[in-house]
């Protein structure tokens, strides 16, 4: 079972649990699950019950154990604990971790996006300012991906030279005639320097990778090839993914999702977190927690990548193609992440 369906399976049961008279309480449009934290176990969390609780009018743990008797019995969950304040732990039968890598291949770079129109109309507004620009572009982008319409706005016309090396755009400048129902506008922590010697893809990583609240460095580290600099591990991290997939077609073998029958426990979670990180960054306008998580993913492949191919005179096993099918799905996140970012992912680095 994938996020997105054990995301469907709990929304069936607050729908049970409301037909059922169980709980007075509107069933939400969506239902967030990611590994749980810190105290939590299982496979996966969700807080819908302590999203519930206050329109229910009853205690958060009240409104899990009353979930809890619907989710037990869903096809594809082995288990239901409840921990913390309200939340609900769920583990899955076997099996999920291929699920996941299927759903990511199956999605590609739109794994994570939502494909319906939610409604919701969004104005951003920003000054004019690079970095408030890009940002602004940047949350236009992932609010988009989770199915948002989002119109911006600048208070004049944007520096030409954003354009041609940021690959900045806005809808329009000055004040706008007919704002949209949410308007927010987007003022990050100005830049202290010119961004644009870095070029479009460091220079916008020295402004998105920062939070808003922080003064972004504009230095040429951003362009330095080395562990110490985020983006080259992001960027390095997708490009060894292309790399292993053409590595494995000379040793005559594909992917083929499976059990990988190794330690990839850490990169599974950081996968199966990205829907989540996407909707949470789009929720707060915060474009750093996906470059953030990017580069959670990125070392994640990185400590993975050299149990993918076989070594020596071992043969291609059915956890080698399984293990490559994992790498092809966190290569897919890392270039759909990046391309939100308005970032290239290269194939060779």
């Amino acid at each position: 079972m994938t996020p997105v369906e054990l995301s469907r399976t709990v929304l069936r049961a607050v729908r049970r649990a409301v037909d059922a008279g169980e709980l007075v309480a509107p069933v939400p449009e969506r239902a967030q699950v990611a590994p749980p934290g810190p105290g939590g176990r299982g496979d996966y969390a969700t807080n819908v019950a302590l999203q519930l609780a206050r329109p229910a009018g009853r205690p958060p743990q009240e409104v899990a154990r009353i979930l809890r008797s619907h989710l037990a019995d869903a096809e594809g969950v082995a288990g239901v604990d409840i921990t913390g304040p309200g939340f609900l732990n769920i583990t899955l039968d076997g099996g999920g971790e291929q699920a996941l890598v299927v759903e990511i291949l199956r999605r590609g770079a739109r794994y994570g996006v939502v494909d319906e129109p939610t409604g919701e109309l969004v104005q951003l507004h920003h000054p004019r300012e690079v970095r408030a620009a890009v940002t602004a572009q940047a949350v236009a982008r992932i609010l988009r991906s989770q199915g948002a319409l989002v119109h911006t706005t600048c208070e004049d016309e944007p520096d030409p030279a954003w354009a041609a090396v940021l690959g900045v755009s806005v809808d329009a400048h000055g004040t706008p005639a007919a704002p949209a129902p949410l308007k927010v506008n987007v003022r990050p922590v100005p830049a202290a320097q010119d961004p644009v010697p870095l070029g479009r893809d460091a220079a916008r990583w020295a402004l998105l990778h920062p939070a808003s609240h922080d003064h972004p460095r504009i230095t040429a580290d951003h362009l330095v090839q080395r562990e110490t600099n985020p983006l080259f591990r992001v960027r390095y991290a997708h490009a060894r993914t292309r790399a292993l997939t053409r590595n494995a077609a000379a040793l005559g073998f594909t992917s083929a999702p499976g059990d990988v029958q190794g330690n990839a426990t850490h990169l599974v979670d950081a996968l199966a977190a990205y829907p989540h990180t996407l909707a949470t960054a789009a929720r707060h306008r915060a474009p750093d927690r996906l470059a953030r998580h990017l580069v959670t993913i990125a070392d994640a492949v990185l400590v993975f990548q050299h149990t993918v191919l076989p070594l020596g005179d071992e043969k291609p096993s059915a956890a080698h193609r399984a293990r490559l099918a994992l790498a092809e799905a966190a290569g897919a996140v890392l270039a759909g992440g990046l391309s939100l970012l308005g970032i290239d992912a290269p194939e060779h680095l």
